[in-house]
C-alpha cells in the first residue's frame, strides 16, 4: 500500500502532530467530480484500494470493537435502551482482526501524475471487521450521494464476497459512532 512517509512527531498544545510526505495529485473524490462518466472505474478502484487495506493485519493496534463500544457509551444523547441495544449487537458481531481505515472516502485517496494510489488520514484506523470499515464507507457515501453508496455497496460486496445483509448489519452501530465524531465536511 502507499502511504506518505512520516517525516516528524511532535508534541504541540492541541496534542500530538504528525507531520507526514506530501503527495501530489488529485484525490479520487475531486476525479469523480471532474469526470463523471468514469465514475464508476473510480470506484472500483477504491474498493480495490480498500479491499488491500483489509488484506493487512497490525496485531498492536488498538481494537475496532474497543474503539466503538467507548464511542457508543459515550452518547449520552441516546439513551440506556439504545446504548445498551447497540452495545449487545457490537458484542454479537464476529471478531476480525484486518486492517480497517474507518474513514475511508474518495477524498482521502489520492492519484499522484504516475496514476498510483495514496492513502491519507489514518488517524481512526484500528484493527477489525472489515464489514464494519464497510458500512462506515457506505455511510459517509450515503451523506452525500446516494448512488455513489449504492454503486459502492454493489462493488463491494461482489469483489469481497459479502453479503450486504451483513454489512447492514454494522450501519446502526457505525453511525451512531459517527455521531461522536465532530461533523466534517467530506471535500
Amino acid at each position: 500500500m502507499n502511504v506518505p512517509a512520516l517525516l516528524e512527531v511532535s508534541r504541540t498544545e492541541e496534542g500530538w502532530c504528525l507531520i507526514r510526505e506530501k503527495i501530489e495529485g488529485k484525490t479520487l473524490e475531486q476525479l469523480m467530480q471532474e469526470e463523471p462518466e468514469k465514475a464508476e472505474i473510480y470506484m472500483d478502484m477504491f474498493v480495490d484500494m480498500q479491499l488491500s487495506i483489509h488484506g493487512q493485519k497490525v496485531a498492536a493496534m488498538k481494537r475496532l470493537r474497543h474503539k466503538l463500544t467507548d464511542q457508543i457509551n459515550s452518547l449520552k444523547n441516546l439513551d440506556a435502551t439504545a446504548r445498551y441495544e447497540l452495545a449487545t449487537r457490537l458484542e454479537s458481531m464476529p471478531r476480525h482482526t484486518k486492517l480497517c481505515h474507518r474513514d475511508f472516502h474518495p477524498g482521502n485517496v489520492i492519484m499522484d501524475d504516475h496514476k498510483r494510489l495514496w492513502i491519507i488520514d489514518w488517524a481512526h484506523a484500528a484493527q477489525g471487521n472489515a464489514s464494519a470499515d464497510a458500512a462506515m464507507a457506505y455511510l459517509l457515501f450515503a451523506l452525500e450521494d446516494e448512488k455513489k453508496a449504492e454503486l459502492y455497496m454493489k462493488l463491494f460486496c461482489e469483489k469481497s464476497d459479502t453479503a450486504r445483509q451483513y454489512v447492514n448489519r454494522w450501519l446502526p452501530i457505525v453511525a451512531a459512532a459517527q455521531m461522536t465524531r465532530k461533523k466534517k465536511k467530506i471535500s
